[in-house]
């Protein structure tokens, strides 16, 4: 029996491995190891899936629910101006007249805070966040009223009803020296035209002009190339990849230099990954050719007071990092705005400055500022 049992294990053995029946689940291909390898590749991509699509967002909604709290600008105010919409509004200094600052397209008021702590020193100084931006507050609702029936939420004529609404509940002493950048100029001319009497002088730095939405080029930079690039910006902040994007040092503040605080630095990491801040300046630069429209209208139904003084400040470029034709074609139809529609402007001229000025330049166009407001001071307080 012995001798048998070993026959028959080396008959076993030298019979070749393709030639042995496979079992009938192998046959059926249940191979329990080739099932195992494949859900531990699924569960291994399903772990990767939730750390990059699902981690960052969560992460990032429970840091800008904190934020919100903690990095409102020092001596601002939420004042409610009707249906829900609130604006947040940040006054420093004394006395008068007032200076009401309207910031860059899709900016916070953050842009103004050299300028505005500087002025502080001699008067009191305003700036505000549009409504969608910053730290001020949009209701998503269908309520409607005034010049809201008319004018979409990013457009001049319902960031004007907004800002004369703000300046009545926050009482504002008028008349007011109003000081926009960019889109703050077009809402700063709109604003004049149809309130002039609340309005002592109009500042404009870098106003974009009616006529350069008719330049092809132009459009094609703004919509093919500038306004795709803040959506996809949006959309990063969205699912949280901006905050990693800043961690890493592959995103750059707007806003630096030597002399910027802690709190605006996290202010403007805070802004950078807020999908509603970036949302509402998106919605900015879309609309702007609709803003551009409003205002050249009013300009034409309602011609501004002689009552009201005009200045405007540009620089060298309107953005340096433009190509040259682009600038030239926005500095082309500038000066036509000045000539035809405020033939007795001031013009200054700000050397080697564009429209980041306002934070990047702020001591010169501060200086500036400096001079209208005394010329104002001794008029106005002795009234």
């Amino acid at each position: 029996m012995q001798r048998k049992r070993t026959l028959a294990q080396k008959t076993s053995e030298s019979v070749p491995p393709s030639s042995k029946k496979p079992n009938k689940g192998c046959e059926e291909g249940s191979n329990p190891r080739s099932d195992g390898g494949f859900w531990a590749r699924v569960v291994s991509a399903g772990k990767w899936f939730f750390l990059l699509v699902i981690i960052p967002p969560v992460l990032n909604y429970s840091s800008l629910q904190r934020e919100a709290l903690l990095l409102q600008p020092e001596g601002g105010t939420l004042i409610d101006i009707g249906l829900g919409q609130k604006i947040y509004l940040v006054c420093k200094g004394q006395g008068r007249p007032v200076v009401m600052l309207d910031a860059s397209t899709g900016m916070s008021s953050d842009v103004w805070y050299q300028i505005q702590d500087d002025l502080s020193k001699i008067t009191q100084v305003c700036s505000y966040d549009r409504v969608g931006l910053g730290f001020s507050k949009l209701l998503m609702e269908n309520e409607t009223t005034g010049m809201e029936k008319v004018w979409r939420k990013s457009t001049t004529g319902r960031m004007v009803d907004d800002l004369h609404r703000l300046i009545k509940e926050a009482k504002i002493q008028k008349p007011f020296i109003l000081v926009g950048s960019e889109l703050g100029a077009l809402n700063g001319r709109f604003y004049s035209h149809i309130h002039d009497t609340e309005v002592s002088d109009l500042i404009l730095i870098d106003p974009i002009p009616e006529g350069i939405f008719t330049e092809g080029l132009w459009q094609e930079y703004w919509y093919k190339d500038l306004v795709p690039s803040l959506q996809a910006m949006q959309f990063s902040a969205a699912i949280g990849l901006n905050r990693i994007f800043i961690i890493l040092g592959w995103m750059k503040l707007p806003i630096r230099g030597e002399n910027i605080s802690e709190d605006l630095i996290q202010r403007q990491k805070y802004l950078l990954s807020n999908p509603a801040h970036q949302s509402s300046s998106v919605d900015e630069h879309f609309f702007l050719n609709e803003s551009v429209s409003q205002v050249r209208e009013i300009s034409q139904y309602k011609p501004l007071s002689g009552r009201t003084s005009v200045c405007a400040i540009t620089g060298d470029y309107f953005d340096e990092l433009l190509p040259a034709h682009l600038n030239q074609a926005i500095a082309k139809f500038q000066k036509q705005l000045l000539a035809e529609t405020y033939p007795h402007a001031k013009h200054i001229h700000i050397p080697g400055a564009d429209r980041k000025m306002i934070y990047r330049k702020p001591s010169e166009v501060t200086k500036h500022l400096v001079k209208i407001v005394k010329q104002r001071k001794p008029t106005q307080e002795s009234q």
